[in-house]
């Protein structure tokens, strides 16, 4: 395929260490590389600025930019330094580097993408990190089953951070603003795009949002793009005890009109799952399985054979 020198054009959606996975396997194939980020985060140093300056939480384009840090002495060093917090319990006291960078440039510039573009020059990042929606989101989540002294009742939990750790059944998800205003830079990175990759990350925290802001998730299904879905290596947090096809199912429920190409698993989170294949292929997709994790047997990822998978999908 006529890439040009820099690599195939591709877009990569998700959120906090899910996204960072795969952007730090994705810019050993390419720097045309785009990273689109949740903004829903609530907890933290992110809470407290997005809270007290009405900013967008920089927590999660943080580390994005800082996966994008190369992989020399100087690239880690920066990476080090956005990932670096201070300590005590201060004013200062849990906030790191790079999101107060991020913040003091935001209120000097006025404009989120211009400043997170003059932090990727300055780290001399491989690509480019932007944010999915130009306002600040809330999640919202329909859990059944939260309160274990009443395990069939619905209790309504608010904020990315308490749903993410939402114990019980999530049944629904909602986002505030319901229609919130998408980072045209975004969409025309989806749409521009040789290949979207969607996931890994927290389902309904981190993935699933992209696609019920609506001009993002237009976007996603109406570009010429591939696009990959990358499952996680086991299930946590808000889908801990789902399986493989449950978390395509999921999908398909928040996004009717998506199609997939490719979905990426690694062989020991979908070994027995009957369902997931039909699953994929009723998106449309073709299951890819591999081994992607890390060798010493950790839940993460291992960017080195996650790349080499993505190679092969992209044919490069």
């Amino acid at each position: 395929m006529p890439w040009t020198q820099a690599g195939p054009r591709v877009t990569a959606l998700g959120g906090g260490h899910g996204l960072a996975a795969s952007l730090a396997a994705l810019r050993l194939l390419t720097t045309a590389l785009t990273a689109v980020v949740t903004v829903a985060d609530d907890g933290g140093s992110s809470g407290r600025l997005r809270h007290e300056f009405d900013i967008l939480p920089p927590g999660d384009l943080r580390m994005a930019l800082a996966a994008l840090c190369d992989d020399d002495e100087l690239g880690r060093r920066w990476a080090d330094v956005l990932q670096a917090r201070f300590p005590g319990e201060g004013p200062l006291g849990g906030h790191s580097i790079g999101n107060l960078l991020i913040a003091g440039l935001w209120q000097q510039l006025d404009d989120p993408v211009a400043g997170l573009d003059m932090v990727a020059t300055l780290l001399q990042a491989r690509g480019r990190v932007l944010p999915m929606a130009m306002v600040p989101l809330v999640i919202e989540a329909d859990v059944i089953g939260a309160d274990s002294a009443h395990p069939d009742e619905v209790t309504v939990v608010t904020g990315q951070e308490n749903v993410a750790l939402a114990r019980g059944e999530i049944a629904e998800i909602r986002l505030t603003p319901a229609e919130p205003p998408a980072c045209p830079e975004a969409l025309a990175s989806i749409r521009k795009s040789d290949f979207v990759v969607l996931g890994p990350g927290s389902w309904f925290s981190s993935v699933i949002p992209h696609l019920m802001v609506p001009e993002l998730a237009r976007a996603l299904v109406e570009t010429p793009a591939r696009r990959i879905l990358t499952l996680n290596l086991v299930p946590f947090e808000e889908t801990e005890g789902y399986t493989a096809a449950r978390h395509i199912e999921l999908i398909a429920e928040h996004a009717p009109l998506l199609r997939l190409d490719y979905v990426v698993a690694d062989a020991t989170f979908v070994r027995g799952d009957r369902h997931l294949a039909s699953f994929v292929e009723s998106l449309g997709g073709q299951l890819v399985v591999a081994d992607v994790r890390m060798r010493d047997g950790s839940p993460r990822h291992d960017p080195r054979r996650l790349a080499s998978v993505y190679a092969d999908v992209m044919g490069i």
